[in-house]
């Protein structure tokens, strides 16, 4: 019992394993339907958007802490920009998200090339990395909002997510209003990435979002367990290796990762037996 109380006598911890737990879920959520409907790229593409919106808020002057609120109306339009491109320019998805992707990143060393010489220094590996321990409690109400509102709207909106990912044609013939799924669906991609970044970083947060989804869709047969799934393996995955970070004295956001593509190899050989 002492492997788990210990690093929970530390409030650093605390806020991390909540936040983890918050944001493993979240992100596990959405996943299900990006992984659903063939768009695990978008996943990177948006964490690079959300480089070159940390970027633009260093370059107006904007603590570090702080430009996230920058990066979130700056990732939603890229979001927003992928789903237009996919609707009315008749591209695959890879090819849409490689093109923002790119551009995103090369505006985000654009604007960090742009800042003055006297600008405060920026500490680019925790941006890439993420800071989970650095997590107070202000951070953690604003990911707990945000978990709340995006968990509400998947609720109100997942039947009809369901029906637009297995049949998109069939679905707007019955009324439902696709496109305006599509531009919710990656405009919370978007938000749920952005508020990801401070735990596992811009490198490492598609992956939160695409592996415990993939991981389920190998060991569910309906959507609804499969979301399930998803959920159980984001959070524990999470907190197993925030757990294992802490007594391995490792970096956290590569262990959480690295728990939660250890579950995946494990679903892989259970569906090969």
């Amino acid at each position: 019992m002492g492997i788990l109380t210990e690093p929970l006598s530390h409030a650093f911890m605390v806020n991390a394993l909540v936040a983890g737990i918050i944001v493993g879920g979240l992100c596990a959520l959405v996943g299900v339907f990006v992984v659903q409907r063939g768009l695990a790229f978008i996943g990177d593409g948006l964490a690079h958007a959300a480089f070159g919106g940390i970027a633009l808020g260093l370059l107006l002057e904007v603590a570090i802490d702080d430009a996230t609120l920058v990066a979130l109306p700056f990732t939603v339009l890229v979001a927003l920009g992928i789903a237009y491109v996919l609707r009315r320019g008749k591209m695959r998805g890879d090819v849409a998200v490689g093109v923002f992707f790119s551009v995103s990143l090369a505006l985000g060393v654009l604007f960090l090339g742009l800042r003055p010489p006297d600008a405060p220094p920026v500490n680019i590996e925790s941006v890439l990395f993420g800071s989970i321990l650095a997590i107070g409690r202000g951070d953690l109400y604003v990911i707990g909002g945000v978990a709340a509102v995006s968990a509400l709207v998947l609720a109100l909106t997942w039947s009809r997510l369901a029906y637009l990912t297995f049949d998109p044609e069939l679905a707007a013939l019955s009324g439902v209003p696709v496109a305006a799924l599509e531009y919710m669906l990656l405009a919370l991609v978007a938000v749920v990435i952005v508020v990801s970044v401070e735990t596992v970083g811009i490198a490492l947060v598609s992956s939160f979002i695409v592996i415990p989804a993939a991981t389920a869709n190998m060991l569910g047969k309906t959507l609804g367990r499969v979301a399930l799934i998803a959920l159980g393996l984001g959070v524990l995955g999470a907190a197993l290796g925030l757990l294992l970070s802490y007594h391995l004295d490792v970096a956290s956001g590569a262990t959480i990762i690295l728990t939660l593509a250890a579950a995946f190899a494990a679903a892989l050989l259970l569906r090969r037996r």
